[in-house]
């Protein structure tokens, strides 16, 4: 893979860092993480189904989803879109309702690249080392990178050309 995925949890720390670079230009993958139907394309991990309460990616917006797997499973996250500045950053909180005294905040920047590329970094803090250690178990890096792969292939089909009638 050309754009890998790169999750950094550091020792004795309560953050993860995560940084992937996608072949999609940045207003794609913005309205990627926007729009609610387009969304439910890519988050998550290969082979779940994507049901979306809500999700108002905006300013002091919230969500709701849950993801099921093949047997059947359901896990549910919520959270409020603290600040969205269109194309440049997002602060929102993350829950998991498993566990639903242990809030993430989470900052993600897009960023530009040259070629129409894009970047995005994420910062998520956890209120103990011990919570972050929990995220980084559960497999969230496996899901994380399998979501990433459709994203970058929906932002770059969000980037295509729509072919003339004819």
């Amino acid at each position: 893979m050309s754009n890998e995925l790169h999750v950094t949890a550091p020792e004795g720390l309560p953050f993860i860092e995560i940084e992937r670079e996608f072949d999609a230009p940045l207003e794609a993958v913005f309205r990627a993480h926007a729009v609610p139907d387009l969304v439910r394309q890519w988050l998550g991990p290969d082979g779940y189904e994507m049901e979306i309460d809500h999700w108002e990616f905006v300013s002091q917006g919230s969500y709701r989803y849950v993801h099921r797997d093949p047997e059947g499973n359901a896990w549910g996250f919520r959270g409020t879109f603290h600040t969205v500045r269109e194309g440049e950053f997002a602060v929102q909180t993350f829950e998991f309702d498993g566990v639903p005294d242990v809030v993430a905040i989470e900052s993600m920047t897009f960023e530009s690249l040259p070629g129409g590329r894009t970047r995005i970094r994420t910062h998520s803090t956890y209120p103990s080392v011990e919570a972050r250690d929990g995220m980084v178990a559960s497999g969230m890096e496996v899901g994380l990178g399998e979501g990433y792969r459709r994203l970058e292939a929906l932002a770059a089909s969000l980037d295509a050309p729509v072919p003339a009638e004819g």
